[in-house]
């Protein structure tokens, strides 16, 4: 360590422990102060931003998902750990496969963009891979697009515009590897009992599905086979309450193998749908 950074760290420690007392904890107010460098007027600008209930990673501005660190703010979720079994268990099939050609993949309802880049980012180089990055909200969208350039992922990830199936180029019919998705599954009564972290600051559009939460869930495990090559695969993330519902979906829609697989919680989260 070099001596002016030896010597700032008893004046990072006392800032830290100002902030701490705004935001009441501690691994928080460390995050702030190691954001701005130890610049007492930033971190106290941003303390009082958390402490009037922004979301951390929305006050930080960015946050770490997988191996990236990705833009976060009130345009698209942010991305959760539960997420990051979403994104192993798309690696752990696309892995699987023997594919001659292009592996090609739907990222439905992107969001942040985090799921795609992440499967970008962590697929061997040397494969061939294109990844359509789909998603309705412009403001969501264009927060995917400054994503892809941060974490240069652009070769592999295609942005398009449009809402699950019906922004995808005819072309795909039938060629998909993988569809993946993080979708809304929240019924809308379920809005008043969460977090007013989550609540108030991240896009309802994101969270809410419909009157019973599985609206989304079910159009996107319905409509996926015709979309899927054979082999191919459903990957997508749902409340833990929902896991016999979606298997019975599957099931129904004629998927051959569905599971249901558990969080690093323990918790049923994530549907994997064999076509």
């Amino acid at each position: 360590m070099s001596g002016s950074a030896s010597s700032r760290a008893p004046e990072r420690r006392l800032l830290a422990r100002e902030v701490e007392k705004l935001v009441g904890s501690a691994r928080e107010a460390r995050w702030i102060v190691e954001e701005v460098g130890g610049d007492e007027v930033r971190a106290t600008a941003l303390a009082l931003r958390r402490m009037a209930g922004e979301p951390l990673q929305h006050v930080l501005g960015h946050w770490g998902f997988r191996r990236l660190d990705v833009v976060t703010d009130g345009r698209a979720l942010v991305p959760r750990p539960e997420t990051e079994t979403v994104v192993d268990l798309a690696l752990a099939h696309l892995r699987r496969l023997r594919v001659a050609g292009a592996l090609w993949i739907a990222d439905l309802g992107t969001g942040s963009g985090a799921i795609a880049c992440a499967l970008a980012d962590e697929l061997d180089p040397r494969l061939d891979v294109h990844i359509l990055a789909a998603e309705a909200s412009a403001d969501a969208l264009a927060l995917a697009r400054e994503n892809v350039e941060r974490t240069k992922t652009g070769g592999r990830v295609e942005l398009v515009k449009g809402d699950w199936f019906e922004a995808l180029p005819p072309e795909a019919g039938g060629r998909l590897d993988l569809i993946v998705s993080n979708p809304p599954y929240l019924a809308e009564a379920e809005l008043a009992m969460l977090d007013a972290v989550v609540r108030d600051h991240d896009p309802h559009r994101a969270l809410i599905a419909g009157p019973s939460g599985l609206e989304c869930l079910e159009h996107l495990i319905t409509g996926a086979p015709e979309w899927l090559a054979r082999g191919g695969a459903l990957v997508l993330e749902i409340a833990p309450h929902q896991r016999e519902a979606v298997m019975d979906l599957a099931a129904r829609t004629g998927f051959r193998m569905a599971r249901v697989h558990d969080d690093l919680a323990g918790r049923p989260r994530v549907l994997v749908a064999e076509r």
